[in-house]
């Protein structure tokens, strides 16, 4: 009997090579990896004997026709952003074209990867983010239209990371860093003015390595159709741990880094309003409407728990250990 064959698409990002490093360790399947440079795959060896790479540009999957029809299972990571075309070509022409080239006889499962922004608490669409959301929120939001119509859609699993961290910022990692891991440093800067602002704004996080094993699970063991419920034949996942507010997240920073946690001034709208004013900061509609949203928040929720792992950062404390940013002593 063949080896299962799954393709990981942004192979050499940070969640991508946490997905890699987990099936090589935790699976017997064969990888096809997509990237586009593969000097950026540092967490696992691309001389692995059950390790093959194409190397391109997801607009270019025409090019790759022979390897996608043997495909078996993809987790689909790669995205795209800044560039309005290019948002749209890789995150909504390109993954209805790769769906297209595989193999529907051997296709048993499409783990393709959005983002939690785009639903609400329920689980379902947001309606905003069709509305106001940037380049990379409504492409997001309608290629999840699309794939819940889409002839496979039994097939398809979408999964709606949260924050998500990962890899270190101190070079200690053989993964990458995440955008929010390595805005740890930028965001320390600030504490003097944050610790002295309260809001009640809730969100999740996850650590790449969580979102690693769920979608390691879900990509070894059998798709069956959608459990959910409130779903249809596509089935949403949101990955995250459970909220905490931005008063806790502050407050957690604060103490790792020795500041003193001092009472607070409630941030009203009309505040932040002044600050957005006086400081170096730059917001659109998408901005505005996620300061005026308040919670993004979810339920449920899907750590690896709910799958019966273990998460490797259920709290902001393991996630500050595990980022390399430095701790300091007041």
């Amino acid at each position: 009997m063949n080896r299962e064959l799954i393709l990981i698409t942004g192979a050499s990002g940070c969640v991508g090579q946490y997905v890699c490093a987990w099936l090589l360790e935790n699976s017997e399947a064969d990888l096809l990896l997509w990237l586009r440079d593969p000097t950026k795959l540092t967490a696992i060896s691309k001389n692995n004997s059950r390790v093959r790479l194409i190397v391109g540009d997801l607009r270019e999957a025409d090019s790759f026709n022979e390897e996608l029809s043997k495909v078996t299972r993809v987790i689909h990571t790669a995205t795209a952003w800044g560039d309005p075309e290019r948002a749209r070509q890789v995150n909504v022409v390109a993954v209805k074209e790769i769906l297209r080239l595989l193999n529907p006889n051997l296709l048993e499962q499409f783990i393709y990867f959005s983002t939690a922004s785009i639903l609400n608490r329920e689980l379902q669409p947001l309606p905003e983010a069709l509305l106001y959301g940037t380049e990379y929120i409504q492409t997001k939001a309608q290629c999840l239209r699309e794939l819940e119509v889409h002839p496979l859609a039994e097939r398809i699993i979408a999964v709606f990371p949260t924050l998500v961290f990962g890899g270190r910022i101190d070079g200690k990692s053989s993964f990458p860093s995440s955008y929010l891991t390595e805005g740890l440093i930028e965001a320390s800067k600030w504490l003097w003015l944050a610790r002295l602002l309260r809001t009640e704004s809730s969100f999740h996080f996850i650590h790449a390595a969580d979102i690693a094993f769920v979608c390691g699970h879900l990509a070894t063991t059998p798709h069956l159709k959608n459990p959910e419920a409130n779903q249809g034949a596509l089935r949403r996942i949101v990955l995250g741990q459970p909220a905490i507010t931005i008063n806790q997240a502050i407050k957690a920073l604060c103490i790792w880094r020795g500041l003193w946690w001092t009472p607070g001034l409630p941030l009203w709208g009309w505040l932040i309003e002044v600050l957005i004013k006086v400081l170096p900061i730059k917001i659109n509609d998408w901005d505005r409407f996620s300061i005026k949203q308040k919670h993004f928040t979810h339920n449920p929720i899907s750590p690896p728990e709910r799958f019966g792992g273990k998460s490797k950062a259920k709290d902001l404390e393991a996630v500050l250990n595990q980022s390399g940013l430095q701790k300091r002593l007041k």
